[in-house]
């Protein structure tokens, strides 16, 4: 598991969802699109979508530290077409090897942050599993994760 900070809350994405971990770089700003959509950028004659994690769970845009990371993830959408997604987060700079019996489910959905799965818990505290594919609702990768969008440069 890849971990990452979101505030104080620590999350992890599992490591085989994970294509690459980047430095921050200079996003192009998109018009009209949701605040957590904090741009795009060429990732190797690609336009890659950057999702502001920060921004999508707290309301405030992730911090312009040097362990702000862009996560890059394999993201299939529900018409079952296959993208790298960006995804900035905070103090991206530790891993965790758990087997899957040591997850929790919490047994607790919250229709506005599906993206939420399993638990693990370490003597740190709690660590939220984020699900990739339901980090986005249908109407959103429509939106802005459209053939258009993702097209090579």
């Amino acid at each position: 598991m890849l971990l990452f900070k979101v505030g104080n809350e620590r999350y992890a994405i599992a490591s085989q969802e994970v294509v690459e971990v980047i430095p921050l770089v200079i996003l192009k700003n998109l018009p009209h699109t949701p605040k957590y959509l904090a741009g795009v950028f060429n990732y190797r004659g690609f336009v890659v979508p950057v999702v502001d994690l920060c921004q999508l769970m707290q309301g405030k845009s992730c911090g312009d530290n040097l362990s702000t990371r862009i996560i890059l993830v394999n993201y299939c959408q529900h018409n079952h077409t296959q993208h790298i997604l960006g995804l900035m987060a905070e103090q991206v700079v530790e891993t965790l090897h758990k087997s899957q019996t040591e997850f929790i489910d919490a047994h607790i959905q919250i229709d506005t942050a599906p993206y939420l799965g399993k638990m693990i818990v370490d003597e740190r505290g709690m660590i939220y599993c984020l699900d990739i594919q339901s980090l986005l609702s249908e109407t959103e990768q429509i939106n802005f994760l459209s053939e258009n969008l993702l097209n090579r440069v």
